[in-house]
């Protein structure tokens, strides 16, 4: 199993949800909208606070728990889907899953 995570445009995300529709056996994914920035080149001046906190931006963040089989068509999908070779696009990380459990079942 494997813990995929990507933090993409919000408006690739409709993309890349229809996509994994059409994945026989995709697991589910949670969804979140949150606030980032990159990295900057050289020294930044703020006027204020205010500018200093608006440089972030909203992103999409998807988490998903996958098993190994399917882990490179889910990639493949988030990557076709979200890229525009613009900075900015996103990134997208793979963690191995020690345990799993569903919260539904018991645990044995």
């Amino acid at each position: 199993m494997k813990e995929i995570k990507a933090i993409i445009q919000p408006n690739k995300l409709n993309r890349i949800r229809d996509a994994f529709r059409e994945l026989g056996g995709f697991p589910g994914m949670t969804v979140a909208k949150v606030q980032g920035c990159s990295e900057h080149l050289g020294i930044e001046q703020h006027q204020s606070i205010r500018d200093e906190l608006t440089d972030f931006s909203g992103k999409i963040r998807i988490e998903l728990i996958a098993p190994d089989e399917i882990v490179p068509q889910i990639l493949q999908i988030i990557h076709s889907n979200a890229y525009t070779g613009q900075k900015g696009d996103g990134i997208l990380w793979v963690t191995e899953v020690v345990d799993f459990y569903r919260l539904c079942k018991p645990m044995n």
